[in-house]
């Protein structure tokens, strides 16, 4: 069973970086696309980006391309964004996904994933 933990959030202020990290125990993350997400109050989960089981492939959502960097270091399990310029419409729970599929498909819809964290926050407010 694949268990995700998210971590790294916190209160920024706009104009700030973070950088989440999405650790894994269960099974060997290496296998799987992963994606990151996030769902403010009263909004809908938003697929941010994703990228291959290989690290060589990766996909952004508009709202964050050239801002956030999704990135992964398979020997130790984990998966990363590193979010620069941060803005206040950026404070969200974050969640970092497994997809079990057998390709890559630089899908960011939450349907495609099946494993999931709990989420960590970000608020982003001066």
């Amino acid at each position: 069973q694949l268990q995700l933990v998210e971590s790294g959030g916190d209160l920024v202020q706009p104009g700030g970086s973070l950088r989440l990290s999405c650790s894994a125990s269960g099974l060997a993350l290496e296998q799987y696309t992963i994606g990151w997400f996030r769902q403010a109050p009263g909004k809908e989960r938003e697929g941010l980006s994703c990228i291959s089981s290989s690290g060589g492939s990766t996909n952004y959502a508009d709202s964050v391309k050239g801002r956030f960097t999704i990135s992964r270091d398979n020997a130790k399990n984990t998966v990363y964004l590193q979010m620069n310029s941060l803005k206040p419409e950026d404070t969200a729970v974050y969640y970092c996904a497994a997809d079990m599929g057998l390709y890559y498909s630089g899908n960011l819809l939450p349907r495609r994933y099946d494993y999931w964290g709990q989420g960590t926050q970000v608020t982003v407010s001066s």
